[in-house]
């Protein structure tokens, strides 16, 4: 069995705190969701910036994050909190919903 050298693995250990560390900077925004409700219905970003989005889900039953324009989505079942990251958005109006709840969980992100 081969070993990599040590420049090897320390190469990869130096990426890997780099690309956490950096990860751990982004600006986070939190969205809830609940029963067909988006909390807050606008989150509102910074433009030409990444960032993250939090989304819970705080009902009983499943929920979607989708967003068409951004092509992002995710699943999400009772309780459950996931992470998205988003490249640098443009200023403008991206909207989203939850796709199980089309009827009344319609949001937006609002990138100034």
């Amino acid at each position: 069995m081969k070993t990599l050298p040590l420049s090897v693995l320390f190469f990869g250990m130096l990426l890997f705190a780099t690309l956490t560390a950096h990860a751990a900077d982004l600006p986070t925004f939190k969205l809830t969701m609940n029963a067909g409700q988006l909390i807050p219905a606008t989150v509102e970003v910074p433009a030409n910036t990444k960032f993250r989005l939090e989304i819970t889900n705080a009902g009983t039953g499943a929920a979607e994050f989708e967003s068409l324009e951004l092509r992002k989505e995710s699943v999400l079942a009772p309780g459950v909190t996931r992470t998205l990251v988003f490249a640098p958005l443009k200023p403008g109006r991206y909207p989203f919903f939850d796709d199980f709840h089309l009827d009344s969980a319609k949001g937006h992100i609002e990138a100034k």
